[in-house]
């Protein structure tokens, strides 16, 4: 490489650079109070607003979360993901 970095190169964020975390939960496994399409369009608009606006984050990790139960004779399952979203810093719109 000659040592100049075009545009189309990105810089990437190596994990000891992280600095904050943020915990970013899609869906839910409570059956008593289950989650309406407004609220799911929320959360992803934070996933997206965390990854896509400035500063970008990373997803360093996530947990799933699965809950099964039983409503009469019908198996309901529930899943929870909760994505590790890391920064360089805190970003500025995060109290």
């Amino acid at each position: 490489m000659s040592g100049k970095e075009t545009m189309s190169e990105k810089k990437k964020t190596a994990l000891a650079d992280i600095r904050y975390v943020k915990l970013v939960p899609i869906g839910g496994i409570n059956p008593g109070s289950p989650l309406s399409e407004r609220e799911k369009e929320q959360q992803i608009m934070l996933l997206n607003h965390c990854l896509n606006d400035y500063p970008k984050g990373v997803i360093i990790g996530r947990d799933i979360s699965v809950g099964r139960y039983m409503a009469g004779e019908h198996e309901i399952t529930m899943e929870k993901v909760t994505y590790h979203v890391g920064f360089e810093r805190k970003p500025a719109w995060e109290r």
